[in-house]
């Protein structure tokens, strides 16, 4: 556009000198070699612009004749390099179509077309159509080449990394990730796998800085960069709480502002505290936390904050948490716990009954097992309440890819990835849905080693239907070893307590319970 304004400026600028010059006729006198010669102002202007004219075609003439080599060649050099392109553009195509033998076809030909030195692309789409031929080995051979390459490092690193996540090489596809990660931080790839790498080894440090790295350069937002940091910087307190405790201190009391709702940093950055005497910063933590989601770890720590203090002081720091978050299980069973260590079974039973109506679970008739049994010691009862705890919805748990745990950890056991860890109610027992005998008892039960008396019980009375069932299916007839397998059995498919053989004090199921006796479906998820 400004080249065509130019040209329109110097033709208007001509037009003008010529008018300006016909509006003023004159003459001009020339001698020349004993000649004169006399022409108008507007000839010889006239003649002076066609000699300039003449002059500059000339020279074009010549020019374009004496570079008319260089001009042939450079076309030919274009329309090769055209060529090469496009069968470079069609290989890459086929490559990502999966059609390996049309790639090496446009690999030759790119390749004689254009040079690997003047287009990097041909050496990717020879290690694609290497893999799609099933040359592995010739692909990891090229993707070694191209780390010599500056320009081309981080994709040989990236093709070397997926073919050792091919082979199962953890170690070879976590050191080419660090190797990449070093030189672009920015690169999600690598960033996640060095950082699974990191936190399997224990280097909380190196974590919190390729976190800091990735946030700075915008590879993930500000505010999981902070969950991250904080989840980092709480799994780094965990491991110094022994051997440094004011720098695990620091790193708790860092996670639990970057992060005030998150349990695990609040629990252990309290914890830190009042093992230094610090009661008050610590329980406004914890109060912060519970405010956010209520935790029983929580509520355990928050009630035991002062080792020396009374039963019955626990119980009002149990109902100060109360106040906090009311209508809550979590408060409900909090309250109860400390109700029945000061003895104070009316409280405990109210509260109790309180979190089954809120949350119908496991633990909350195993709470209220066990103070019907330090109250009445009524064992009929006592046996009532376990079978409901049962077949009731298990508590809330730390569960990553599966696996449940009872302490919340920085990465998952199974894969590796940071902060997979939730806390969630595990899946429903496989008893009320398979028809099996293991599916019944493992899933549902806790661990022996760490059970409490009632829950102690009700495993036992469980066990005790099982065996009555396996000596029963092993025997050849009698109607008594029948109709216990059948109970069994009734016990398996539909999670009844009503079923379970009874003792002579059992009052059996109350009419309250009635309703309970239709099967029910729970889902999985």
């Amino acid at each position: 556009m400004i080249r065509i304004l130019i040209f329109l400026a110097v033709v208007f600028g001509l037009g003008l000198g010529f008018a300006w010059l016909a509006d003023r006729p004159g003459e001009m006198l020339v001698t020349f070699n004993g000649y004169q010669y006399q022409v108008t102002l507007m000839v010889a202007a006239v003649a002076i612009v066609a000699v300039v004219a003449a002059v500059m075609i000339a020279w074009w003439l010549i020019k374009a004749l004496w570079n008319s080599p260089y001009t042939i060649s450079r076309y030919f050099r274009v329309r090769r390099r055209d060529r090469g392109y496009q069968a470079l553009s069609t290989g890459m195509i086929a490559a990502g179509a999966g059609d390996g033998a049309l790639a090496r076809k446009k690999t030759k030909e790119a390749a004689k077309l254009i040079s690997s030195d003047q287009e990097p692309l041909i050496n990717l789409l020879d290690a694609q159509a290497s893999l799609l031929e099933g040359d592995h080995e010739g692909a990891r051979e090229k993707f070694e080449r191209m780390i010599d390459d500056p320009e081309m490092r981080l994709l040989g690193l990236r093709g070397l990394y997926l073919e050792a996540e091919r082979l199962g090489d953890r170690n070879a596809a976590r050191h080419y990730a660090g190797r990449a990660a070093a030189v672009a931080p920015q690169l999600a790839w690598a960033a996640e796998s060095t950082l699974e790498e990191l936190t399997e080894r224990g280097d909380w440090d190196g974590a919190l800085k390729l976190v800091e790295a990735q946030k700075s350069t915008r590879q993930i937002e500000r505010d999981a960069a902070n969950r991250r940091r904080a989840v980092l910087l709480t799994a780094k307190a965990q491991a110094l709480i022994d051997s440094d405790p004011n720098a695990a201190r620091t790193a708790a009391v860092e996670a639990n502002k970057l992060a005030p709702d998150f349990a695990p940093a609040a629990v252990v950055a309290a914890d830190l505290l009042f093992r230094q005497n610090d009661v008050r910063k610590g329980s406004k933590i914890l109060e912060t936390a519970w405010r956010a989601e209520p935790h029983p770890d929580i509520a355990e720590l928050y009630t035991h904050a002062r080792p020396g203090d009374a039963v019955l002081d626990r119980l009002n720091r149990a109902k100060k948490l109360q106040e906090m978050k009311k209508n809550h299980a979590e408060s409900s069973v909090a309250v109860a716990r400390a109700a029945l260590d000061a003895q104070d079974f009316a409280t405990a039973r109210r509260e109790a009954e309180a979190a089954i109506r809120m949350d119908r679970r496991e633990g909350a008739y195993l709470l209220l097992a066990d103070i019907e049994e330090a109250e009445t010691g009524d064992q009929g009862k006592v046996r009532q309440l376990l079978s409901k705890a049962v077949r009731a919805p298990r508590d809330p748990a730390w569960v990553a890819d599966g696996v449940v745990s009872e302490r919340w950890a920085p990465v998952s056991p199974i894969t590796g990835k940071l902060d997979a860890f939730t806390w969630r109610a595990p899946m429903e027992r496989l008893g009320q849905l398979i028809d099996s005998e293991i599916d019944v008892a493992a899933p549902a039960l806790p661990s022996s080693s760490t059970a409490k008396p009632s829950e102690e019980k009700a495993i036992d009375v469980v066990a005790d239907v099982l065996a009555e069932k396996q000596t029963s299916s092993t025997s050849n007839g009698g109607e008594q070893d029948s109709a216990a397998a059948q109970s069994a059995t009734d016990v398996e498919t539909n999670g009844q307590a009503s079923e379970l053989p009874r003792l002579p004090d059992d009052p059996g199921v109350t009419p309250e319970d009635e309703a309970e006796k239709s099967p029910r479906r729970f889902r999985l998820f």
